[in-house]
């Protein structure tokens, strides 16, 4: 521990040298300290250690469904979940992670709750820290030849049966899925409930992301980069102008109005 006479930069790369525990244990030492620099500091650091504790307390509560399937000796349980049901170009990816049990990985929600950069990086730490993980794409055509609801379904198994036999039980986000056979549960709004799903949220995210990122130099015009194929104002508009490219999904609408290919 520094001496009480040190200057409010060497206390703070002190604190910051320092293990959370060991942080509380020194921001009581430092209640003593009169000056109002330090008091701001202490204060600071309260804070900062309040908001990781809650945190830490979320990343926690993610795992009560794992939980349940662990104490049923349920050694892999894989979360699945999906990106892209609704644009109207690009495919639709599914992701699918297999954790190990109660790890803590920060920052791990629902993938539409990350801003894309923070996304990223929690994708190459769940690459990183995961038991496996694999992706299942189903491109545009498939989309319009199955429905979207059926490609979703696929995506999933083929995300799934990537792993190989490793899986023994499946956490999807929304509902069962049949082409599914090993033991499942479907939560709604799994990935704000699960680890393992909301994992595979963003595997299932980013990957897409990028794939549209590759399909806007193929395709440039359409600006998927941005829109990732959603059907904004933007996207829209360049649609009408330029008719349906071959990402684009025929079955959707306006896509299907739109009878000029480029």
């Amino acid at each position: 521990m520094i001496s009480s006479n040190s200057s409010v930069k060497e206390v703070k790369e002190y604190l910051e040298s320092l293990h959370d525990d060991e942080k509380l244990n020194y921001l009581k030492y430092l209640y003593k300290d009169k000056r109002k620099s330090i008091q701001k500091l202490v204060k600071k650091y309260q804070s900062l250690l309040a908001k990781k504790s809650t945190e830490k307390q979320r990343l926690l509560k993610l795992w009560y469904l794992e939980e349940g399937l662990y104490r049923q000796n349920y050694q892999y349980v894989v979360g699945i979940d999906e990106a892209g049901r609704g644009p109207l170009a690009g495919p639709v990816v599914a992701g699918a992670v297999i954790l190990p049990p109660y790890c803590i990985i920060d920052g791990l929600n629902d993938s539409k709750k990350i801003n894309e950069k923070k996304r990223k990086q929690i994708a190459e730490e769940i690459k990183k820290i995961a038991i496996a993980w694999a992706v299942g794409v189903v491109d545009a055509q498939t989309i319009d030849d199955m429905n979207i609801h059926e490609a979703t379904r696929y995506a999933m198994y083929l995300a799934l049966y990537s792993l190989g036999s490793l899986p023994q039980y499946a956490l999807i986000d929304g509902k069962k899925n049949p082409l599914i056979k090993i033991p499942q549960s479907g939560i709604i709004k799994g990935d704000s409930l699960s680890a393992s799903i909301a994992a595979a949220s963003i595997i299932a995210k980013v990957y897409r992301d990028n794939l549209m990122d590759i399909y806007d130099k193929l395709y440039p015009g359409y600006y998927f980069s941005s829109n990732k194929g959603y059907g904004t104002k933007q996207h829209i508009q360049c649609l009408n102008e330029n008719g349906p490219c071959p990402i684009h999904r025929k079955s959707f609408k306006p896509v299907k109005l739109e009878e000029k290919v480029v």
